[in-house]
């Protein structure tokens, strides 16, 4: 009978640690935040707290955050895509050349986004179609829209004019009550539309289908290849949208260092999000908590004076940390 009794005792122990560690496998991102925010607090906590120093970590995150959108979809499909930074300054690029030729807020923007997903259905024909790695395929595009824009803009770049510029500019520089920036607004608004989609959808549900098993969701129906088109698409159309607010922000665009290194802080948020590299598991919220956590990061370095050049190096040794973790997680659930 004591045996019976302290076998029960064992199994509900062990359940309640496998069920602790799921919790928090299953919400890293969420936990590393709140970690990450206690420590900020602590090492710098009435400027990090400051109601501007927090706006400005939202506004400095909102592009990067409607990027890693997009991206994540591409992840979730056990894909990549490096071509977003450049990407994002070939559409910018694109949308202010029609806007000052044209004076037409409206067609600069339709220009951008005809450009983005034209730009991501490409690189989704590529990876489904001919069955180029998502890899090469984004590290040649990455090459590819960054050399033409240099060359066609001899390096420089392009700067809003005209009777339309100040209407351009407000798009990203006006703020709600005089505190909250516009971006923020339009990166929250994509955030729960993305969900909704990811979460509510037969398209969302053949994604993480496509990403834990491109030959199951084939054998069972799911056009493959229109599924891979249509994320690499959604993600063009979402860099665009980004191209423009971060446009409108700055007034200006240029060919050979705007949007430098966005690729890799996307790729950043959403793998401290959770979402597996593998393919078939993430979330929208958890490439939020991502993203904002890699704000808090910057944003904290900042603070505490750590020179510019280890920045890399620090992001690079997160996402590293981030995946060695996403394994650890996978063999314990197997």
């Amino acid at each position: 009978m004591n045996q019976v009794q302290e076998t029960s005792v064992t199994g509900k122990n062990e359940r309640k640690h496998v069920n602790v560690r799921k919790l928090i496998a299953n919400h890293s991102a969420i936990f590393a935040f709140l970690i990450l925010f206690v420590v900020a607090v602590m090492l710098r906590g009435r400027v990090f707290l400051s109601m501007n120093n927090i706006m400005n970590i939202l506004m400095n995150n909102s592009i990067i955050g409607i990027i890693a959108l997009g991206m994540t979809l591409i992840i979730i499909t056990a894909g990549i895509d490096l071509s977003v930074g450049s990407q994002l300054a070939a559409t910018g690029l694109i949308s202010m050349t029609i806007l000052n030729s044209t004076q037409n807020i409206f067609l600069g923007i339709v220009a951008a986004l005809a450009a983005g997903l034209l730009f991501g259905a490409v690189t989704g024909g590529l990876v489904s179609r001919f069955g180029v790695p998502a890899f090469i395929v984004t590290l040649g595009t990455m090459q590819i829209y960054r050399s033409v824009a240099e060359y066609y803009f001899n390096g420089g770049g392009v700067l809003v004019k005209g009777n339309s510029s100040d209407a351009f500019t407000a798009i990203s520089n006006t703020k709600v009550f005089g505190i909250l920036p516009m971006p923020v607004i339009y990166w929250f608004i994509l955030c729960l539309i993305i969900s909704l989609v990811a979460k509510r959808t037969a398209f969302g549900r053949h994604v993480y289908a496509v990403g834990s098993n491109e030959r199951a969701s084939f054998l069972s129906s799911i056009n493959v290849n229109r599924v891979l088109i249509m994320v690499y698409a959604l993600s063009g159309v979402l860099v665009a949208v980004a191209s423009v607010i971060e446009a409108s922000r700055l007034g200006s665009m240029n060919s050979a260092s705007s949007s430098s290194g966005y690729e890799m802080d996307a790729i950043a948020a959403v793998v401290i999000g959770g979402t597996a590299m593998a393919g078939g598991r993430g979330t929208i919220l958890g490439t939020v908590f991502g993203t904002l956590t890699l704000g808090i990061i910057n944003n904290l370095m900042n603070l505490m004076g750590v020179p510019s050049f280890l920045v890399g190096a620090i992001k690079g040794l997160i996402i590293i940390g981030a995946v060695l973790v996403q394994r650890s997680v996978s063999k314990n659930e197997g």
